[in-house]
């Protein structure tokens, strides 16, 4: 199992490298679940439990009111989509492969989510300000630089009045060399959030052991205001 992550991992770097020489930072990922052909040891992210930071905070809260909304970005295979509607969230979940999102209606046939196909870079306008819960979790690093600050944007952009942003990320102090995909990110660059209108609620450092061997994460929530300062 570990040289089968190591491998798909290596070869998801391949695709990235070519498919950014070609000036196209996202078209990797469809052509990474198409080479897969179905087969989810090929995809270096796919888990069947869900990611343990996820699920690990969800074991800490209450559920969600009736009606509340979630949305899943860049989902992959589904996991953290469908653990989000375990436990009563009303999910919309996408991402930019229209193979990965064909793969879920498969894997998950009868499902409550939605699974649709979108662009983070250039998400639905009706998206505005509409969910009561967005998890993020390594689209924001599998980006490159120059792309961060519009992604993040968008994610603000998504997050209703009261309502949070979940954010889990491989972790990197700023005079570590980034390396090669995925690039962790630096705690500044999720302070970017803060700017963008929502407030830092918590914030952590752990290590995680999802993917190849333990490495350290953030996972941080922000929160926007349920009213404007002053009303």
């Amino acid at each position: 199992m570990e040289q089968s992550r190591f491998d798909a991992r290596e070869r998801a770097r391949e695709l990235a490298k070519q498919s950014l020489q070609r000036g196209d930072a996202i078209g990797w990922f469809e052509a990474l679940y198409r080479e897969a052909a179905g087969d989810t040891g090929r995809i270096p992210w796919a888990d069947a439990e869900g990611h343990p930071l996820l699920l690990e905070w969800l074991a800490t809260q209450t559920n969600p009111r009736a009606g509340a909304t979630a949305l899943v970005v860049g989902c992959g295979l589904g996991e953290d989509a469908e653990g989000l509607a375990r436990v009563g969230w009303q999910v919309t979940a996408f991402d930019v492969s229209p193979t990965a999102i064909d793969w879920c209606h498969k894997l998950h046939r009868g499902s409550p989510v939605r699974y649709q196909v979108a662009d983070l870079l250039q998400p639905p306008a009706e998206w505005q300000q509409r969910f009561d819960f967005i998890f993020e979790c390594y689209t924001l690093q599998a980006l490159p630089v120059a792309l961060r600050e519009r992604a993040s944007a968008s994610l603000a952009d998504f997050v209703a009045p009261g309502g949070s942003l979940l954010v889990v990320t491989r972790a990197r102090e700023p005079d570590e060399d980034p390396g090669s995909l995925p690039w962790p990110l630096v705690r500044s660059e999720l302070s970017r959030f803060v700017t963008l209108g929502l407030v830092e609620r918590e914030f952590e450092e752990r290590e995680s052991s999802h993917g190849l061997g333990p490495a350290r994460h953030f996972r941080a929530r922000f929160e926007r205001p349920a009213t404007k300062p002053g009303s």
